[in-house]
């Protein structure tokens, strides 16, 4: 029985890394007034009739740091990214030049800089939820094997363990979030 307990627990801890993972991700994806070829991953291009993530059809950098460059393998691509960025609504105007897709990231405001710090800890919240969900999920499984004849005293030892787990894992979105909106809020 202990056993199983403990496979639930590691399975558990492996969504609580997951979700620190989808927080990274969608942390990088929120722009710091910086320009950073992370803003745009996840935007898909329409790659003769397939949507194909944007890295895998262009070259992405940075020139400066207000500046994305984005150079596509093959000209005729030109259009459709600048369709993709159009239709991701980013708030930036891509500028084609014949050869690269250019994207000018404007100096935030400090009012957009607080919309951002927002979004950060959205994210952080949507996170923290889906730890708990997973918490309730365990606990309620460590309560079940207590009635079938798991010893009470290491099933609540069992419980605080796993109520350690998750604090330190809240500390770290905590962590998170506090870093991208110093990030963020550093003109």
């Amino acid at each position: 029985m202990i056993e199983e307990i403990e496979m639930q627990i590691m399975q558990t801890t492996e969504h609580f890394d997951k979700a620190l993972e989808h927080l990274a991700f969608e942390l990088n994806k929120i722009r710091a007034g910086k320009a950073s070829p992370a803003m745009l991953n996840g935007l898909m291009v329409d790659y003769y009739g397939s949507p194909t993530p944007l890295s895998q059809i262009a070259n992405i950098s940075t020139p400066d740091a207000r500046t994305l460059s984005i150079q596509p393998w093959e000209k005729k691509m030109l259009a459709a990214i600048e369709r993709a960025i159009f239709e991701a609504n980013m708030g930036i105007t891509p500028m084609n030049d014949g050869e690269v897709v250019r994207l000018m990231i404007p100096p935030m405001s400090e009012e957009r800089r607080i919309t951002m710090v927002k979004q950060a800890k959205h994210a952080g919240e949507e996170s923290r939820v889906a730890i708990r969900a997973h918490r309730h999920k365990i606990m309620d499984f460590v309560k079940k094997k207590i009635k079938d004849g798991f010893p009470e005293d290491l099933g609540k030892r069992k419980e605080d363990e796993i109520q350690k787990t998750i604090e330190s894992y809240m500390n770290k979105i905590d962590k998170m979030i506090e870093v991208k909106e110093k990030d963020i809020m550093t003109v």
